[in-house]
């Protein structure tokens, strides 16, 4: 027996259009990705409480070319400027992915060296903080990460390895803590910062 063309041609379209559906069915739905960097990939937003935030930029850190960690900035609407963000007292938050190992020590370091380039004339109160940040921190492995999310009122989230440390108070420790990473002397470099602006 011999099919007309017309009736196969219907066939195969059919056909087509099940198939379509059941993959769909089938295929999970998976969230969309704002992209990918040093084999790092970040969600384009987050949800802290009712807040959502998107993510204004990402950056690599390297230090003697070897990669340490891959930085995300989530804030409530995208912007280049480091100088709005830190101005203004709006929810905002910084993941850290780690690419090889990092003591403990080497990232209290790098605090104290943030704290001194970029606040100056820190208070005893704000040098008591970073004194406490620094009891929080750990060694960490490739693949673990760090993340500090301010919200106005509440303060500085700080969360290690997926661990809640615990929250530190005021926009002027959340001012002093980001402008290590987007300040006017940023711990890991100009470009660093830019890239985090989005450029």
């Amino acid at each position: 027996m011999q099919i007309s063309p017309t009736r196969n041609h219907r066939w195969s379209t059919a056909a087509t259009l099940a198939l379509l559906a059941l993959v769909l069915v089938l295929v999970p739905a998976t969230p969309a990705f704002a992209g990918k960097l040093a084999g790092v990939t970040l969600p384009d937003s987050v949800e802290v409480g009712d807040q959502e935030m998107v993510l204004n930029g990402m950056a690599l850190r390297s230090k003697l070319f070897i990669k340490v960690y891959v930085a995300g900035l989530y804030l409530p609407a995208k912007t280049a400027s480091p100088t709005a963000v830190l101005s203004a007292d709006e929810p905002r938050r910084l993941d850290m992915n780690f690419l090889r190992s990092v003591g403990a020590d080497s990232i209290c370091g790098a605090w104290s060296d943030g704290l001194a380039a970029n606040t100056p004339n820190a208070s005893a109160e704000l040098k008591g903080q970073f004194e406490t940040l620094c009891s929080w921190m750990e060694d960490v492995d490739k693949g673990e990460s760090f993340s500090f999310t301010y919200l106005p009122g509440t303060g500085t989230t700080v969360e290690v390895k997926g661990q809640n440390k615990g929250t530190l108070a005021g926009k002027a420790f959340a001012d002093a803590l980001f402008a290590c990473w987007i300040g006017l002397e940023p711990g890991p470099g100009e470009g660093f910062r830019d890239d985090l602006m989005g450029g």
